[in-house]
This record gives structure tokens, C-alpha cells and sequence, in this order.
């Protein structure tokens, strides 16, 4: 069993012209998240970006979107951990995947960073990789047979199609967020792997 997770940590930019992009589906995992928990979002300048409280089985678990842009996450997520005194181990962060199809929702503790500028940042500013991860696939542009760089995939909104299966992972994940909380990370797991995911 790991640590119960106290942090929930929404990846994304912020921007009338970054919403609905394939790279903001962790603030989409945040948003749906603080209305589930019946949490409202409010900016705080220390953190450099919007908070919200929730009550998750009892327990107070913050929920953050940075308000920084991606490639600067980990200013917001170190300065809120570090006041709270929150461990690197009890922060879910909640990213887009391109190496995951869309329609697809994978758990992960630590890791590298695959190239995610977010989780470039975070790892550098907690001083350590050692997070937990709940990667939301999107897709890559190689797969679907696009000349588009990557760069510029990330920060495009997904197809109808897309978006659909992306929303219906995010669900999945919000569905699972108690148990993920609660630090049974492998049960969580194991229930998001439960569906077939689409490979379109």
C-alpha cells in the first residue's frame, strides 16, 4: 500500500486558446474532480495557481492547476508541497500521454519523463521523480499517420472522436479517484486497466 495521496495535481495552460487542447486534458482531470468532491477553484499568487479543498473518504486532498505555464508546473506544485508539507509521494499529477491512445488512463508511480515538459519541471523542482503519475492518453501524431510536429499536436484540440474517448478516460480515472487517494495504488490500477481502451 502506498502513501494516501494529498495532492492532486492538474497539468495543463491556461487560456481561452489552450482550452480543449490535447496537452490541458490534466486540467480537464481537475476540473471534473473538484465537482466531484464539491470543490471550488480559487487563485492563489503564492502557489501560482488555482486551489481548491476537497474532502476525499475523509480526507482533506488539495487539487491544483498550475497557473503557470506547463514547461513551469513544478513552481506551483513545489511552493503549495513545500508549505503544506506535502511529500513527493503523496502528489498525483495528472498529465496528457502521448504514447497512450485516447480512450486510455494509466497509473504510474515515478518514472521519467518521456520529453512532458510538466513533468520536466516537477522532477526538477520536488528534487526527485519519485510522484505518482496518472498519464491520459492523447495519442501520438506518428500514429495517426500526421506530419505534424509534435509541439504542435499537443497543443491542438483532439477530433470529436477523440476528444470523446479522451473525456470517457478522464471519467474512468475520476470513477477511481477514492481508491488512487486512499493509496491502493495496484487495486486502482488494475480497475483502470478493466476496459478495453480504443486505438484509434
Amino acid at each position: 500500500m502506498s502513501k494516501a495521496i494529498r495532492l492532486i495535481v492538474g497539468l495543463g495552460n491556461v487560456g481561452a486558446s489552450y482550452e480543449g487542447t490535447r496537452h490541458n486534458a490534466g486540467f480537464l482531470f481537475a476540473d471534473e474532480a473538484a465537482r466531484k468532491f464539491g470543490g471550488f477553484f480559487s487563485p492563489e499568487k503564492k502557489f501560482s495557481g488555482d486551489v481548491c479543498r476537497v474532502k476525499i473518504d475523509g480526507r482533506e486532498v488539495f487539487i491544483l492547476k498550475p497557473s503557470t505555464f506547463m514547461n513551469l508546473s513544478g513552481i506551483a506544485v513545489a511552493a503549495l508541497a513545500s508549505f503544506y508539507k506535502i511529500l513527493p509521494e503523496e502528489i498525483l499529477v495528472v498529465h496528457d500521454e502521448l504514447d497512450l491512445p485516447p480512450g486510455s488512463i494509466k497509473l504510474k508511480e515515478g518514472g521519467g519523463t518521456a520529453g512532458h515538459n510538466g513533468l520536466k519541471s516537477i522532477t526538477e523542482k520536488l528534487g526527485t521523480p519519485n510522484f505518482v503519475r496518472l498519464r491520459v492518453g492523447i495519442g501520438h501524431p506518428r500514429n495517426k499517420q500526421l506530419s505534424i510536429p509534435v509541439a504542435d499536436y499537443v497543443l491542438t484540440r483532439p477530433s470529436p472522436d477523440d476528444r470523446q474517448l479522451i473525456e470517457d478516460a478522464v471519467e474512468r480515472g475520476i470513477e477511481n479517484t477514492a481508491l488512487i487517494a486512499s493509496g491502493n495504488l495496484k487495486e486502482a490500477a488494475n480497475k483502470l486497466n478493466e476496459k478495453r481502451t480504443s486505438t484509434r
